[in-house]
């Protein structure tokens, strides 16, 4: 049945017509407002659900695809198709979007256009990771970094420094890797048409051209730097926390969850697929690289005294473990890099939704600021708890299943990297409980006493994305087997199983 319909293109643009449907209603009814950005992200939800459990694991592949020439002078096609590897992702932004909207419940400042850039972000996003065209994808991937601009300088908040800054920082890095990337674009598509007299944007068709050795490491290289940017890989990861801080809530979910996740899935699906044997002799130091970014920026949050910036800086430390799974590049660590995006994308989404609702009732995200929260407002310490356990790995969690399969994966290929990787557990362990004991626990403080705990709407973050962290670490087994079937298929491809 779905094989009848273009889903993937009604997933896709699915939010921008909610958000088309928003521009329609008057910004005084604030009420209609919210229920129809709830309304059309929640159908983004059950579509995602239906790729996902209409996807035949049996067969594999690229399913649901769509595709027709667009630019055929430029090789460039309207192409889309999901496999194992993708649809983790689309249900992962569809669920966070869903959440986020319920994170901004209460939000009253030109909340018509709030909830309007919220959606387009979301036909962004999706759009990266379904699409199998490299202009397609770099399209969609710019259409992601304008909405999270203008979120940010209007809606963002920040003591450290303005929030025009933190916007503009975050752009600027963003923009720079998109122009790196985009000169390996262009290089690509025109050796591939020296070589092969065919002018073609298709990733899969670009997979089987034999590009020299010289210019393989060059296009790697171009495409790496920006995937490893977005991915907030060190030492290209300052955009990030700056950016998590100013950021509102919303922005930040997705920020940390699927923005970041864009440079994962690009590594896998276009670096790594057009250039297997030049990432063999590259990851190495990509490998390092990630080993530094786990250790140091989970170091880091050990002696940070905001919230946001611990969450922040700990979902640096968190990619490391994709990128490490990712250069580690065996069946197991890639299997690890793909769970771990999702797995992380869910944590770092429910601590950012925690730590933003908190911030809108006490305006102070400081630790030293807080203890006995749990008194008084239970629900978000329920929240807290959950998201801090996650993060820290605790078995029972889907971020643990990710990161022990990161282990096992990465001491395959790098044994001391491999063993180097498991400190950042330690530090983990350390940040998450100290935050969350300061401030859950201990003697009430008379001064918050007046601070309401999560009403019906704010409990939407809790209930879907704690679910999914239980559910995911519980019965890991459906979405394993999905990316284990692509990542094995895609190794075959290119002759590295």
């Amino acid at each position: 049945m779905l094989n009848d319909l273009p889903i993937l293109s009604i997933t896709m643009f699915e939010p921008l017509l909610g958000a088309l449907v928003l521009t329609m209603i008057p910004r005084e009814n604030k009420r209609l407002i919210r229920y129809s950005a709830a309304f059309f992200t929640g159908i983004s939800v059950v579509l995602s659900l239906m790729i996902t459990f209409g996807y035949d694991v049996a067969q594999g592949g690229m399913q649901f695809v769509e595709r027709f020439d667009w630019l055929p002078n430029l090789g460039v096609s309207y192409y889309l198709g999901v496999d194992g590897i993708s649809i983790p992702m689309v249900l992962l932004t569809s669920v966070l979007g869903f959440a986020a909207v319920y994170t901004s419940w209460y939000t009253e400042d030109r909340s018509k256009e709030f909830f309007f850039l919220l959606q387009t972000l979301m036909t962004g996003l999706i759009g990266t990771f379904v699409t199998r065209d490299l202009v397609v994808f770099f399209l969609f991937f710019e259409v992601v970094v304008i909405p999270i601009f203008l979120m940010i300088i209007m809606w963002g908040s920040t003591k450290q420094f303005t929030k025009e800054y933190a916007g503009m920082k975050l752009t600027i890095y963003l923009l720079i890797g998109s122009a790196v990337l985009l000169i390996g674009i262009i290089s690509v598509f025109v050796k591939a048409y020296q070589i092969t007299g065919v002018p073609t944007m298709e990733i899969d068709q670009l997979a089987q051209v034999d590009f020299p050795a010289g210019f393989a490491l060059f296009a790697f290289c171009m495409m790496a730097l920006c995937f490893c940017t977005l991915i907030s890989m060190f030492p290209f990861h300052a955009w990030s926390p700056d950016g998590h801080v100013a950021a509102p809530t919303a922005v930040s979910m997705l920020h940390a969850g699927v923005l970041k996740s864009i440079g994962a899935y690009g590594m896998i699906r276009i670096a790594l697929y057009l250039f297997p044997e030049t990432a063999k002799q590259v990851f190495p130091i990509i490998a390092v690289l990630g080993v530094i970014g786990v250790i140091y920026a989970a170091y880091i949050c050990i002696d940070m005294k905001d919230l946001k910036y611990v969450v922040g800086f700990a979902s640096v430390s968190h990619m490391g473990y994709v990128v490490i799974g990712i250069a580690a590049f065996n069946v197991i660590s890639l299997n690890a890099a793909v769970m771990m995006m999702f797995a992380h994308g869910l944590m770092a989404g429910l601590f950012f939704s925690m730590v933003g609702m908190l911030y809108s009732k006490a305006h102070t995200r400081m630790i030293t600021d807080f203890t006995g929260l749990a008194h008084h407002m239970p629900r978000l310490s329920v929240g807290f708890m959950i998201a801090g356990l996650a993060s820290l790995g605790l078995p029972g969690m889907i971020n643990f299943v990710a990161e022990f399969s990161t282990f096992i994966g990465t001491y395959q290929t790098f044994h001391f990297v491999g063993v180097l990787t498991c400190c950042g557990i330690v530090f983990a362990s350390v940040y998450n409980l100290r935050a969350v004991t300061d401030i859950l626990y201990g003697p009430p403080m008379e001064k918050w006493q007046h601070l309401k705990d999560l009403d019906v709407p704010e409990m939407v973050p809790l209930i879907v994305l704690g679910g999914a962290i239980f559910l995911g670490g519980i019965y890991p087994g459906p979405i394993l087997e999905m990316i284990n079937g692509s990542i094995v298929e895609l190794l075959t491809t290119i002759g590295m199983l």
